[in-house]
């Protein structure tokens, strides 16, 4: 396990973890199980290429705890994934089902390849023989992988086509995130921004604000931020900002987001909008506006810019936007903070419904599915604020130490610590 130990994510994982755990005085048995993976799996995966010749990819695969149920967690295709990463990632996914009250583990998986390099071909002989190598350790009552980096809906459907080749039945419940036609959930592609917007309706409210009179800058237009952008307005809230890898739009009298999209989908990036000024990604960070949702990038509000954000409340649509020294700034300043372990759970929401689904063979609409979503993230902030304001901490701290208390009793009763 030593491997694991080294990076720089798992190191800050394991911080988060101890601060958290003092402050609930969790068990130390609790405390020091938690700090390392139940399993971690490397596998060699070969794969012919175009042009015949064979080339390996390392494979990882890292189930960290199944107390609460089976292993959960996505699996991301990038050129930096190594083990270490991966463990970290699992655990985080532990605490983070933990937190909003679902019954699954964590876990997380990877391989290291750009996927961007392969051709669709290389892609699927990739994705079938990696599925295949972890086939004995995975399935819907052992461990359900999902979409991350890199991974989308298709490499879903590969992973449940070759599981269930090996399985000699369809098992649609192996994995989520898949197409609707082979058992995916209404809801998913939007389900992380919708769950933004929840946690920004709630985090307003404890300022007795409406989301209908508030205005919102959205760092991303990607898969959480685009879909955050269009929910919030939706409700009548004014989008002040968004932006893209090239850069950002700004308009203080709001931008329609409705039009945007379309804008998007002819011209790929937000920039050249008809009625908006250019403005960079740092400048869009430091808008004053009434809630700043980081969507994209882990790291962007740091030491050197944190004095300058002007936002009162900030929802972590993205892993990891705050690093801890602009963390403890800010908490200073009395912002709210509204971890990404809370703010962006609306995906692993919608992805457990879509595996209850799966074996259950009754799927929902989707305005069930938004209802159901909103119930559980409406909750999961009442119970991390009133932990906040009854030990006077910080949001992300709060997060952490109700998904420890979470564990540590499910851990007890299971006769796994004492």
């Amino acid at each position: 396990m030593h491997a694991i130990q080294h990076g720089a994510l798992y190191q800050n994982t394991i911080e988060t973890l101890e601060t958290a755990g003092s402050l609930v005085n969790l068990n130390p048995n609790v405390l020091e199980m938690l700090k390392y993976p139940r399993r971690a799996l490397m596998v060699s995966i070969p794969v012919r290429m175009d042009n015949d010749r064979v080339q390996v990819f390392d494979g990882f695969r890292v189930q960290h705890n199944q107390t609460l149920g089976p292993f959960k967690g996505g699996i991301r295709f990038h050129p930096h994934v190594d083990l270490s990463e991966v463990a970290a990632l699992s655990a985080l996914m532990t605490f983070k089902n933990s937190l909003l009250n679902l019954p699954l583990g964590g876990a997380k998986g990877g391989v290291r390849v750009d996927p961007t390099t392969l051709s669709k071909t290389e892609l699927e002989a990739l994705t079938r023989r990696f599925t295949s190598e972890l086939s004995p350790f995975i399935g819907p009552d052992k461990d359900i992988p999902a979409p991350d980096v890199g991974t989308d809906s298709q490499t879903m459907a590969w992973m449940l086509d070759t599981f269930s080749m090996e399985s000699g039945f369809s098992q649609t419940g192996v994995v989520t995130g898949k197409p609707i036609e082979i058992g995916g959930s209404r809801g998913r592609d939007s389900a992380t921004g919708l769950g933004v917007v929840y946690i920004m309706e709630k985090a307003l409210q404890t300022q007795k604000k409406d989301i209908s009179d508030a205005t919102i800058a959205i760092q991303g237009f990607g898969k959480v931020g685009m879909h955050a952008a269009i929910e919030a307005y939706a409700l009548g809230a004014k989008i002040v900002a968004v932006s893209d890898v090239k850069g950002g739009i700004f308009s203080e009298n709001g931008i329609n987001i409705a039009e945007l999209v379309n804008h998007v989908k002819e011209n790929r990036f937000v920039d050249g909008f008809q009625n908006t000024e250019t403005i960079t990604n740092d400048e869009l960070l430091e808008l004053k506006c009434d809630v700043l949702s980081p969507c994209a990038l882990d790291g962007v509000i740091t030491k050197d810019n944190c004095s300058k954000i002007q936002a009162p409340i900030i929802v972590e649509g993205a892993n990891g936007p705050t690093t801890m020294a602009a963390d403890a700034y800010l908490r200073d300043k009395n912002y709210i903070v509204v971890p990404d372990i809370l703010a962006n759970g609306g995906g692993v929401v919608v992805s457990y419904f879509e595996w209850v689904q799966d074996i259950v063979w009754l799927f929902w609409s989707e305005t069930e599915v938004r209802r159901k979503l909103q119930e559980i993230m409406y909750r999961s902030f009442d119970t991390v604020w009133e932990f906040a304001k009854e030990h006077d901490k910080d949001m992300r701290t709060s997060a952490m130490a109700v998904s420890l208390q979470r564990l540590e009793t499910a851990m007890k009763l299971r006769g796994q610590a004492w």
